[in-house]
């Protein structure tokens, strides 16, 4: 009987501790509920059967405006652009006490005319097509002179900053035009 229980409390925790290396899953950004953003027809769809269909996109482009400074030239980020909509969602698995690892992410791209607002192109990205930037969390070391502790303590003697002054105009508690006497 002993044994029989024993047996029985042994796949029990066997079960447990197989449950627990199940892997959670996440799910962030835009989420197909009625419509697929691929679904979008190019040429037919414009922005407000869009905004319709899918809603309100996860991001906008921002456009670059050239410009010229010094004789450089320069590229500068000046405004979004209303012409270039992203829906990007992604899912992720996590276990047990591991990194999260991206399963799965889409982003689709849907241009449209400026002129006429009707969709230009659907274009669709996915885990595969992204590029894998690297961080790179050093200092940037800053322009000027280190000073020492020592010629910070001793940066002002000499400068008079510690003694009172003959005049006291400009003094904290005077108003302009008093006279001590």
């Amino acid at each position: 009987m002993i044994r029989k229980s024993a047996i029985a409390l042994f796949i029990g925790a066997a079960v447990l501790a197989t449950g627990a290396c199940t892997p959670i899953t996440s799910y962030s950004g835009f989420q197909v509920v009625e419509a697929n953003p691929a679904d979008v027809k190019v040429g037919e769809d414009t922005k407000s059967t869009v905004m319709t269909k899918l809603g309100s996109p996860s991001a906008t482009s921002l456009t670059q405006s050239n410009g010229a400074v010094a004789g450089q030239e320069i590229k500068t980020v000046s405004a979004r652009d209303s012409n270039l909509w992203f829906y990007m969602t992604q899912v992720s698995d996590r276990v047990a006490f591991y990194k999260p690892r991206v399963a799965k992410r889409d982003v689709v791209a849907v241009a449209f005319d400026p002129g006429s607002e009707q969709v230009m192109a659907v274009n669709t990205y996915k885990l595969e097509d992204g590029k894998v930037v690297s961080f790179n969390g050093g200092k940037t070391p800053t322009r000027g002179r280190e000073i020492t502790i020592l010629e910070q303590l001793l940066g002002n003697v000499g400068n008079g900053g510690m003694l009172p002054r003959d005049d006291s105009e400009g003094l904290p508690g005077s108003r302009p035009g008093d006279r001590q006497q």
